[in-house]
């Protein structure tokens, strides 16, 4: 049986997210992750995160905060153990009713087929739009 890619690693992330899976899909991840979100302050979906489980917290306050609308990925970028994934996302901040209408960027690494490290780039004003009452 031939081990599964990197990319194939990271991949296999999105279906489970889609289904709420926070639990199956945080089992993707080492038990020490590098975390990075840059967001406006007072985010309440962006924990501190250094661990799988940290991860699937993460996962849950998303859910709890934001429903996914679109996911576009247009591009996947690997080389090593390092993948990047460019797209394009829509989410809904349920607060508010406002969408999240954002590009992407979400840096990776997969390590001993576990994911270390989960680097995510985006709109951030787009986020404080969306989020914060008028």
């Amino acid at each position: 049986m031939t081990a599964e890619s990197p990319a194939q690693t990271v991949q296999r992330l999105f279906p489970l997210l889609a289904e709420g899976k926070s639990a199956e899909a945080a089992a993707l991840f080492a038990d020490s992750v590098s975390f990075s979100i840059p967001h406006p302050p007072g985010i309440p979906w962006v924990p501190e995160v250094h661990s799988a489980d940290g991860m699937r917290t993460f996962f849950e306050l998303l859910g709890t905060h934001v429903r996914a609308k679109e996911f576009d990925l247009r591009q996947v970028i690997a080389e090593g153990d390092d993948v990047v994934l460019l797209g394009r996302m829509v989410s809904e901040v349920r607060k508010t009713g406002r969408d999240i209408d954002t590009a992407f960027a979400l840096h990776t690494t997969v390590e001993n087929g576990r994911i270390t490290r989960y680097h995510l780039y985006e709109d951030t004003h787009a986020v404080a739009r969306a989020y914060y009452d008028d």
